[in-house]
């Protein structure tokens, strides 16, 4: 199934793609919703993020190659850290470079909603718990990060978060291709079979500490290959089985 959130004269919130055309639902697609008699061209339809999260609960190096990109050793066990949500950017909208940054990078990753309540979440039910998959680009101001020595400031720009295009059930996250583009060129490729934490292990831990709800977003962590966006640039996370996120960057005003 592929679920998107989108506006319309006749129609603002979850709907479920049928074909080139998608059929309005009541509510989000993990509470049961009653589905619209009439369709509409999904062409004639605006995307936004499919998430309204209360959280974005983040996790950082779980490649180990990235880990070493930034100058660090591997991590004993998964490295957690939030973005707000006001941070979530529709797909196509602007991330916003701000004044503030002298270098903002690019960060693709496959990312999942939460579709009930989780709380000390065993691995073998982690999937239970999981409305879909998305893409996500974990924008970063990379010196504020050096700066601030943490990453909460870095990380939690408006539209530092976007994602998209849509959300993706029924598909098997274990081995999929992951490819970020920066003005077309390739800088990002990976597998997520690379990752040091599965899916499973990473719900675990972060359930362990947290209570996630519905609707809220995970990340899995980016692979090596980051780099810095500019003004004018355009932005693609692409995710097999998933779909294209595509934003350009425009500076501040």
């Amino acid at each position: 199934m592929k679920w998107i959130r989108c506006a319309h004269p006749r129609h603002r919130g979850w709907a479920v793609v049928e074909g080139a055309a998608v059929r309005p639902l009541d509510r989000a697609p993990w509470l049961h919703p009653a589905p619209g008699v009439e369709t509409i061209p999904l062409e004639e339809v605006a995307l936004l993020a499919p998430a309204e999260p209360s959280k974005i609960v983040a996790v950082g190096k779980n490649y180990s190659e990235h880990a070493r990109e930034l100058g660090g050793e591997v991590p004993e066990h998964p490295i957690l850290f939030l973005k707000p949500s006001t941070a979530v950017r529709d797909p196509g909208a602007p991330i916003i470079y701000p004044r503030l940054a002298q270098r903002v990078d690019y960060e693709g990753e496959l990312a999942f909603l939460i579709g009930r309540t989780a709380r000390r979440v065993p691995p073998e039910r982690a999937f239970d718990y999981i409305a879909g998959y998305t893409c996500f680009n974990d924008v970063t101001a990379r010196d504020i990060q050096t700066a601030d020595e943490q990453w909460t400031r870095s990380k939690s720009f408006d539209t530092f978060a976007p994602v998209g295009p849509w959300l993706v059930s029924g598909l098997d996250p274990s081995n999929l291709t992951l490819t970020t583009r920066l003005n077309g060129v390739v800088r990002q490729r990976a597998s997520t079979g690379q990752f040091l934490w599965k899916i499973p292990e990473l719900l675990a831990f972060i359930t362990a500490a947290m209570t996630l709800l519905p609707g809220d977003v995970v990340t899995t962590g980016t692979p090596v290959g980051v780099g810095p966006l500019r003004p004018g640039d355009t932005v693609e996370v692409e995710i097999e089985g998933v779909g294209l996120l595509r934003n350009p960057v425009e500076a501040e005003l």
